[in-house]
């Protein structure tokens, strides 16, 4: 398979994060708003500086079936709303308790508990807002297809879930890999596991490539949370923008503890290895997304 340069694919990103956020604002917009400092504090976590990585997989995926790129504008922005109110919710003192986030004071510093709440709530809903509009596919079919596994990722079986079995992990302090790895399937992979199936959902694709685009999913989403392990020991927190430590502080075992930073770090680049090898049935179409792969477990932040 063809390739690009780790340098090429960070300027993608980086455009792209500039296009999603412009999205976003216009979607998000204070005026006509009867509740504005609802619609601020939305705001306030929604276009605060982030690397829009999920959004992005969106567009990748969608460009292997030619779908449009401001339908897949849409859905990526669907998608960013629910990892935003993920986000907030998480930082809540009765969650992971964090007073930092992308660098910034978590929205329940900036405002306060209970906005952050409705904040959170009110993103959630927005994201099928976004994609139960006609903008979103001509195919109502489409849609309902694309709010219904949005729905599961967010979900019981997916991120909720997941979060839930995270937090009964801090008080059962079992060290077990199999239980991780569901764990963070449902917490941290579904939504990558919706970006991915995302655009073939809108093209129409087969089932075989349905098929690979979700086992490519799985593979990094895993990897995404070992390398967030990883960056809790070796970054701090300026550079994360994000509270480092409170999983361990927290009782909570890791990737890192259960396998050694060598043995998570090689776990982490085999299943790069085993993403890209899933995308060899799109040959070049696919050099973005095995690009990403690769940006996953090398980034720093």
């Amino acid at each position: 398979m063809a390739s690009i340069s780790q340098l090429e694919f960070e300027q993608r990103l980086i455009a792209f994060a500039g296009t999603i956020g412009t999205h976003l604002d216009r979607l998000l917009a204070v005026a006509g708003s009867r509740a504005p400092r609802l619609i601020e504090a939305m705001r306030y976590a929604l276009l605060a500086p982030g690397k829009r990585m999920r959004p992005f997989i969106v567009a990748e995926s969608a460009r292997l079936f030619d779908v449009d790129a401001g339908q897949a504008l849409h859905v990526g922005a669907a998608l960013e709303c629910v990892h935003c109110y993920s986000l907030i919710h998480d930082d809540l003192p009765a969650m992971d308790d964090d007073d930092l986030r992308r660098g910034r004071p978590s929205l329940h510093k900036a405002f306060d508990e209970a906005t952050a709440i409705l904040a959170g709530d009110a993103l959630l809903t927005f994201a099928f807002e976004i994609l139960g509009s006609v903008d979103t596919h001509r195919d109502a079919s489409v849609r309902g297809e694309l709010v219904a596994d949005l729905a599961k990722a967010a979900g019981k079986d997916g991120m909720a879930g997941g979060q839930m079995l995270d937090l009964a992990a801090e008080s059962e302090n079992v060290a077990d890999i199999d239980r991780i790895i569901t764990l963070q399937a449902m917490k941290t992979g579904a939504l990558f596991r919706f970006a991915c199936l995302s655009g073939a959902i809108m093209g129409k694709a087969a089932e075989r490539e349905r098929s690979a685009l979700a086992f490519y999913a799985d593979r990094i989403g895993l990897a995404f949370q070992v390398a967030d392990d990883i960056l809790d020991v070796e970054s701090s927190s300026a550079a994360l923008g994000k509270s480092t430590g409170k999983d361990k502080a927290a009782g909570k075992a890791t990737f890192v503890d259960l396998l050694g930073l060598t043995g998570a770090k090689a776990e982490a680049r085999k299943l790069v290895g085993e993403a890209q090898d899933a995308l060899a049935l799109f040959g070049s179409r696919a050099v973005v997304l095995a690009a990403a792969a690769d940006y996953v477990v090398g980034r720093r932040k």
